[in-house]
């Protein structure tokens, strides 16, 4: 049952891990990614529908997206979609096909976006350390019940603290790799 504990936080540090990853996937530096339009939404004849499943995403050169829906009727929700977002792109279509031009990210943008970066990154440490939180206050209280021993406890909330030392050092290791990402011209 203690092990329990200990695997959940492990499980639930893990997915905070990929939820960063995740959402820093979606902010453009340099490259335009699919990722970038993936939390845009869709109205998709009354329903909000994501991006990628209105159509084909491809990036075939490294400032270009382009959107090939699958209804050629949806063109017009996509590109007011888009013009919504906070991408600050104009699309241009040409009836069957989307396009999206990247421009090259000013150095004021570029030091925006590393502010982002750093904000999600401490987000991510934050639910590091309410996991961890979390997890110690259930192994006191099977203590308390005496589930577990005094001894068990401390051995556990180690276990718990190196968890979350690994997490934060994996966090850091993601928002490094991106921060270089974006300086990088």
């Amino acid at each position: 049952m203690e092990y329990e504990v200990i695997s959940q936080a492990k499980e639930k540090m893990t997915k905070t891990v990929s939820v960063l990853s995740r959402d820093l996937a979606t902010l453009r530096a340099g490259r335009a990614t699919p990722q970038a339009l993936d939390r845009i939404m869709v109205d998709y004849y009354g329903t909000p529908t994501p991006i990628n499943q209105v159509g084909n995403i491809s990036a075939p050169e490294p400032r270009l997206l382009v959107i090939a829906p699958w209804d050629p009727s949806m063109i017009t929700a996509i590109e007011k979609a888009i013009q919504k977002s906070d991408l600050g792109i104009n699309p241009a279509n040409d009836g069957k096909l989307i396009r999206l031009i990247f421009p090259e990210p000013t150095q004021e943008r570029r030091r925006e976006l590393v502010k982002i970066v750093k904000k999600k990154g401490e987000e991510a440490k934050i639910a590091t350390r309410s996991i961890r939180r979390d997890a110690n206050e259930r192994l006191k209280k099977q203590k308390k019940e005496s589930i577990i021993t005094e001894d068990d406890l401390k051995d556990f909330e180690n276990l718990v603290q190196e968890a979350t030392d690994e997490n934060i050092r994996e966090i850091d290791r993601i928002v490094a790799e991106k921060e270089k990402e974006i300086m990088e011209v």
